[in-house]
This record gives structure tokens, C-alpha cells and sequence, in this order.
């Protein structure tokens, strides 16, 4: 991937303000950027997670929303046990689901896309069985720790940079990290050269199921209830971010935090169409239209560099 590809995150944030700031007055205020980074979070953290399983070949999940859905009534119904212990159950469940569907794809080449969409009405249908349809709000106070804002600013955005950062050293630094874009740029090549390739796949989809827990976590607790529907639009949105972010989506380029900017242009997109009074329909297409901008540029590259 190019390196105009892989700002494109950054430019995207710079025109959106440059925009804004010139045809909305309360865009940059502090409340509305505080605002930004806030909604940012929550789509930031499982894009990280989701940046592997798209750099590693497995072009994302199409069962993101509902994991994240489930993950969070785990977590809200284990605040029993007090916020570590909750915390702990909805990553541990989180990377236990990540993991399987990775062994599925590494070990026995399944269809990322089938997979997680079969994944997703299993996870529907689960959630529906042991729920009985119900929201799970127990009472506790364990969630004002998640919703705390130090200086001002939510805790879940100083997670987020924390995530960014490390899951990029991460990348950059450690051996199955590095080795995530050489499985994602050829996996028959990475077998031939004697990588790991399911090994890494599975560490991929590991990752995560683990961010998609913190995530769940914090979505939880920002709601302090649960059900399978609570996640929203968080697939499209993760997908978005991630290609935003300038991650490749035939696998094998991209960065943590590519994905983090990318949650980050895709707040600001829905906070400005919010500012300018657009309801949610516009918002999904506006951002559609944008993932299929991304789209059609990266194709048009590709096909100039195999000239």
C-alpha cells in the first residue's frame, strides 16, 4: 500500500475539520471535541482489534456488533463479582470467541465472511435462549470507575491512546506481531517459508476478541445495561474505521494506530452530520459512500501498480 494510502486517516480528520470549523460554529468547542473522542472510543478500541484479523487476511467480521453485544451483557451481568473480576470475564469470553473463529479460518480455511455471519445469528440466538429476550441491568456501582473523566476527559479515551499505542508496538515489535502482514500478504508463501500461518491467525482473532471485550466492557458500562441489540451499527462503523485508517483490506498492510485515527475520522463524520441535523440514515450513507470511495481508490492503485 502506498504512503498516500496509508495517511488517509489523517487527511481525512484534516479536511473534516478545516470543513466543519468553516460551516459550524459549535464544532470546535470543547464539549463537541470532548464529545468526538468520547463516541470515538468505543468504535476505536474493537477497530484496533479488528485491524489484526484484516492485516492477517480474514477481512473483518461481520459479527462484530453482536460479540461486542454479548461481551457487554457478560460484563454487566458479572459485576456481581465486582469490576476486575467483570472486566477479566468479558476479555477471557472475548478472546475464547476470537480464538475459535481463528482456528476455523487458520486451521480449516473458512470463509471469514460466512463464518461470522453464522456467527452472528449463533451469538443471537444464544444470547435470546439464556435471556429470554430480557436486558440484563444488574445493580452495582462498579460502573462509575469506566465513566470516570479525569481532567475532563472520559477514561475510556486515555484507554483507547493506551490501546493504540501498545497494540502497535505490539505489531512493530514482537515476533507473531511482525508476523501478522507477512501471513495477511500471502498466506501460501508465509506456509512455504515455514511460518505459522494458524498460530498467528489464531494470535490475529485472539487480539480481537480481546479488544471487542475491553470494548464490550466500556459500552456496558456507559449504558449500565445490556441486551444483543446494544452494539448498534458498531460492524459497520469497525469496518469503516479500520479502512479509513488506511489498513488494506486484502490483508497484509496497516497499523493500530491507522484504526485508532480511523474511529476517530468516522466520530467526526456522525458528529458533524449530527451537528448539521441529519438523521441516521444519512449518516450510514454518508459513511457507506465513503468505505466505497476507499474502496474504489485502493482498486485503481492496485491496478496501476500491476501495470
Amino acid at each position: 500500500m502506498s504512503r498516500v494510502v496509508r495517511i488517509t486517516a489523517l487527511a481525512v480528520i484534516v479536511v473534516l475539520v478545516v470543513i466543519a470549523a468553516a460551516t459550524t460554529d459549535r464544532f470546535l468547542t470543547w464539549e463537541n471535541v470532548r464529545a468526538i473522542l468520547s463516541a470515538s472510543t468505543g468504535i476505536g478500541i474493537v477497530a484496533i482489534g479488528a485491524g489484526y484479523i484484516t492485516i492477517v487476511g480474514s477481512i473483518g467480521s461481520l459479527a462484530t456488533s453482536q460479540s461486542v453485544s454479548l461481551l457487554a451483557m457478560v460484563f454487566v451481568a458479572s459485576q456481581l463479582w465486582g469490576l476486575p473480576a467483570a472486566v477479566l470475564v468479558a476479555v477471557l469470553a472475548g478472546a475464547a470467541l476470537g480464538a475459535v473463529q481463528g482456528y476455523a479460518v487458520g486451521a480449516w480455511s473458512a470463509n471469514p465472511i460466512v463464518l461470522t455471519v453464522a456467527v452472528s445469528f449463533a451469538l443471537v440466538g444464544l444470547s435470546t435462549w439464556l435471556t429470554g429476550g430480557r436486558i440484563v441491568a444488574p445493580s452495582g456501582t462498579g460502573f462509575d470507575a469506566l465513566n470516570a473523566t479525569p481532567l475532563g476527559i472520559p477514561v475510556a479515551v486515555y484507554v483507547l491512546v493506551a490501546l493504540g499505542i501498545l497494540n502497535e508496538l505490539v505489531m512493530r515489535f514482537t515476533t507473531i506481531g511482525r508476523q501478522v502482514p507477512l501471513v495477511g500478504e500471502n498466506p501460501r508463501a508465509a506456509r512455504v517459508a515455514g511460518l505459522p500461518v494458524t498460530a498467528v491467525t489464531v494470535f490475529a482473532w485472539t487480539m480481537f476478541g480481546v479488544m471487542s471485550g475491553i470494548g464490550a466492557a466500556f459500552l456496558g458500562a456507559f449504558n449500565r445495561q445490556a441486551n444483543i441489540s446494544l452494539a448498534g451499527n458498531l460492524t459497520f462503523d469497525v469496518i469503516a474505521a479500520v479502512l479509513v485508517g488506511g489498513i488494506a483490506i486484502a490483508g497484509g498492510r496497516g497499523s493500530a494506530i491507522g484504526a485508532m485515527l480511523g474511529a476517530v475520522a468516522i466520530s467526526a463524520i456522525t458528529n458533524l452530520l449530527l451537528l448539521r441535523g441529519f438523521d441516521t440514515g444519512a449518516q450510514l450513507l454518508v459513511k457507506g459512500l465513503l468505505v466505497v470511495l476507499i474502496v474504489v481508490v485502493l482498486q485503481l492503485r492496485n491496478r496501476e501498480r500491476t501495470r
